[in-house]
């Protein structure tokens, strides 16, 4: 663990699972008398205005419950495992590789300790269903400081949907943020085009040549931006070469339009951009260098852009592409930037491997047995995880008890299923 005014762990430049702009909130919480749990969420950084009192006193911009008291005279004083907590829906589902508890401005009034739990439960779950779920520690009891952005790194390959925070014995926590990586569930994106590039179906701008002024990861959050500040901005170039953000995409795909949009941008934007994609399935890796002639190909030409403005362009590609590259001539700035697309087998095939080894076994063992498998088939390949490929998952499947007749009625119900639910 780490503390800082400013948070500058690495896993801060993944996308916050937590933001309210990707659906996430406060589902339940036991105690949030002084201040509303709802604030843990809030996107801008935590304020402080001395001397303003409301009816229940300070105002303070943070989730903060009530003094807890002993049982009795006699027991004046919480136990040690006395303790307040809230539950926070993520927006998207997802990996988490990271969790900032800020106490900013809770100085006499924060938590001795805090402990961060997760856990996956698909649907639309209650509250009361939330409570019952079989949650994991994430971060383990941990003492606190006042006035401080608690960062800490988590170790855990699952996807989880929700988290619960919980604080010991009771105080006021500023800010919660949640950084990991999106991992959609392969069956809501069937049969649809969407946004490959976006935040909220796992796009990640993972390299910039600049972000001086704001983040490359603006371009593909939700939402349109409704200030400049919203959007990606680079400093005045003084050299003859150029800007770029590359983003990788939910999954493999078919690119069929992108938007590049230089909303509120009015005096900087770029005069031209282009677009190049990679096929990472081919097995070779995209890097942020200069690529070499061959490894990456144009989608959309060198176009002039003008300021203020939506940019539209149908695309034909006529091949798979994993990742992108927008490169903006010479520099300034973008609000946002859409490719719409749909996923190719090998594409959906590959994020459904990923979510499949991700989730917890009985939910993994609940949509096998959705795609056609038995129970007992299900629980075995469910416990036969990771599956590290196509192939390995074809090896599982397999192997499945009991062995097939002379008819192959087993192995063809078994290859069905594999099919409809990984693709593969």
């Amino acid at each position: 663990m780490t503390t800082a005014d400013t948070p500058s762990a690495p896993f801060t430049e993944l996308v916050n699972l937590a933001s309210r702009l990707l659906g996430a909130g406060v589902v339940a919480t036991n105690e949030d008398t002084f201040a509303d749990a709802e604030n843990l969420l809030v996107a801008k950084p935590a304020e402080f205005r001395p001397h303003t009192f409301g009816h229940k006193g300070q105002i303070m911009d943070g989730w903060e419950s009530k003094r807890r008291r002993g049982v009795s005279a006699d027991q004046p004083h919480p136990t040690d495992q006395d303790h307040d907590w809230a539950i926070v829906r993520l927006g998207v589902g997802g990996a988490i590789r990271g969790v900032i508890v800020d106490t900013a401005h809770f100085t006499g009034n924060y938590p001795e300790s805090a402990v961060v739990e997760a856990a996956s439960v698909p649907g639309h779950p209650s509250p009361e269903e939330l409570r019952a779920a079989e949650w994991t520690v994430l971060v383990p009891r941990t003492p606190l400081r006042g006035d401080t952005a608690h960062e800490f790194a988590v170790q855990d390959d699952s996807r989880y949907t929700h988290v619960r925070l919980n604080i010991y014995p009771d105080g006021g926590v500023a800010r919660l943020r949640v950084h990991g990586e999106v991992l959609p569930d392969p069956r809501e994106l069937d049969g649809l085009t969407f946004d490959l590039a976006a935040q909220e179906y796992g796009g990640v701008a993972e390299a910039a040549s600049d972000r001086y002024f704001s983040s490359p990861h603006n371009l593909n959050a939700p939402g349109r931006a409704s200030v400049m500040g919203e959007g990606w901005e680079t400093r005045r170039r003084r050299d003859k070469a150029n800007d770029w953000v590359q983003i990788a995409l939910a999954g493999g795909g078919e690119a069929l339009a992108v938007e590049v949009d230089t909303t509120h941008f009015v005096a900087n934007a770029p005069g031209w951009a282009d677009l190049i994609g990679f096929d990472a399935s081919t097995g070779q890796a995209a890097t942020s260098q200069t690529p070499a002639d061959g490894e990456w190909f144009e989608i959309l030409p060198r176009t002039r852009l003008q300021p203020d403005t939506r940019h539209r362009f149908r695309l034909d590609v006529g091949r798979p592409v994993t990742h992108v590259r927008i490169n903006v001539y010479p520099d300034g700035g973008l609000a946002r930037l859409r490719l719409t697309g749909r996923l190719t087998e090998a594409g959906r095939a590959a994020l459904a491997l990923r979510w499949f080894n991700a989730v917890p076994a009985a939910e993994a063992a609940a949509a096998l047995v959705d795609a056609g498998l038995g129970t007992e088939e299900a629980a075995a390949l469910a416990a036969a995880r990771p599956l590290a490929d196509p192939a390995a998952a074809t090896a599982a499947v397999a192997g499945l008890q009991p062995a097939d007749g002379p008819d192959g009625e087993h192995s063809a119900r078994r290859r069905s299923a594999l099919w409809r639910l990984l693709g593969v």
